[in-house]
C-alpha cells in the first residue's frame, strides 16, 4: 500500500501560494516496489496535485543534490 511521509514544505520563490514538498513514498508502485523521495513542485497549493513531481529512487539521491547544488552555484 502506497504511503507518504512529507519531509518539507517549501514555500516557493517568487509565487502567491506556491510549495515545493518533498516526501518518501513506500511501495510508490504497488506491493514491494522500492521507496522513493518525491519532489512536488504546486505553482498553487490549493490544488490537490503537484504542476510538476519527480521520484527519485535511493540509488540516485546523492547525485541529483550534487547537481541540483552544481546548478546552483551557476545562478
Amino acid at each position: 500500500m502506497k504511503t507518504s511521509e512529507i519531509i518539507r514544505e517549501i514555500p516557493l520563490a517568487n509565487s502567491e501560494n506556491g510549495v515545493i514538498t518533498v516526501a518518501v513514498l513506500q511501495e510508490p508502485y504497488g506491493k514491494e516496489s522500492a521507496p522513493v523521495v518525491s519532489v512536488g513542485v504546486w505553482l498553487n497549493r490549493a490544488g490537490g496535485e503537484p504542476d510538476w513531481k519527480i521520484h527519485v529512487p535511493k540509488e540516485n539521491v546523492d547525485a541529483l543534490v550534487e547537481a541540483i547544488v552544481e546548478a546552483k552555484e551557476k545562478l
